[in-house]
């Protein structure tokens, strides 16, 4: 049974709201008639550009938007109408890192405070195996237990967006979904990010599903690759050349506009972009 299976899920906002919305102007569609299957240990990439629809998605995975039609299955029960109690124990299993790390904690909140949130929304723990929690999720993202009272203006970006990883996976979730996770950080920083990420897909067997536009981190993270395109799925890739060798407009596009020169890394050659999966998996990418 797959960890996560979306079937034919299919969302529309409205274009105009109040008194500007015309009565027989038709929603438009952000996701149309997506399928995805997410198997325990794998990662997938959810790529696309600007409008892609990658975000809703992510949002309907994590059971804060409610699709039109279609269904999200975690560990076989639906996300969406099975009971309430039934709900909260699959919101547990799905958790979030999201882009800007800043507005997503509690900037009055310790980094203590801030991870150990699921704990006390699903699990019930005395202080002390509680504490122990913590200290543990801060060492698999590399954080010594003194960060823990620390609040988040006293931390970079990157030790930040750490903590949200270590928010994200201390109640043990099957998948964690990544919105733009290192977007928003140095090239630095998504590297040690991205480093994290496989550790921890490694040592726990955890389940990502990476919402980017950043193909190299994609490459270097994940199992499998997923394209969106003004909503529809364009390309679902296993290996890197079967990606090259697409013939999906789409595709090409966010090809072409990741090899790209950016001034911090210099011209990057385009082979680069399509390493072995050995080189993948020992981190040639940076």
């Amino acid at each position: 049974m797959a960890l996560l299976e979306i079937s034919r899920v299919t969302h529309a906002y409205d274009s105009a709201h109040g008194f500007l919305r015309k009565s027989k102007q038709e929603p438009q569609a952000v996701v149309k008639d997506v399928s995805i299957t997410l198997e325990a240990g794998q990662c997938i990439g959810l790529l696309g550009g600007s409008g892609a629809g990658k975000s809703t998605l992510g949002k309907i995975m994590l059971g804060l938007q409610r699709p039109q039609s279609g269904s999200v299955l975690i560990h076989g029960k639906d996300l969406y109408t099975s009971d309430k109690r039934t709900k909260k124990q699959l919101r547990k299993h799905v958790q979030a890192v999201f882009q800007d790390c800043y507005s997503s904690v509690n900037s009055r909140m310790t980094a203590a405070q801030i991870i150990s949130e699921p704990l006390d929304n699903f699990e019930r723990l005395s202080s002390r195996e509680k504490a122990y929690r913590i200290c543990e999720a801060l060492d698999l993202v590399g954080l010594p237990a003194s960060a823990m009272n620390k609040l988040p203006k006293e931390f970079s970006g990157g030790q930040l967006q750490r903590i949200s990883i270590a928010r994200a996976m201390i109640s043990n979730p099957s998948v964690i979904v990544l919105d733009e996770a290192v977007s928003s950080l140095d090239v630095a920083n998504q590297v040690h990010i991205i480093s994290v990420l496989r550790d921890l897909k490694a040592q726990r067997d955890m389940s990502y599903i990476f919402i980017t536009h950043n193909l190299k981190a994609a490459f270097a993270l994940c199992d499998r690759w997923t394209v969106l395109d003004q909503g529809s799925l364009c390309g679902s890739f296993s290996t890197k050349a079967e990606m090259k060798a697409s013939e999906e407009s789409a595709v090409k596009q966010l090809l072409d506009a990741s090899l790209s020169t950016r001034p911090e890394l210099g011209t990057i050659r385009k082979d680069r972009y399509f390493l072995t999966d050995t080189e993948q998996r020992e981190g040639a990418w940076a």
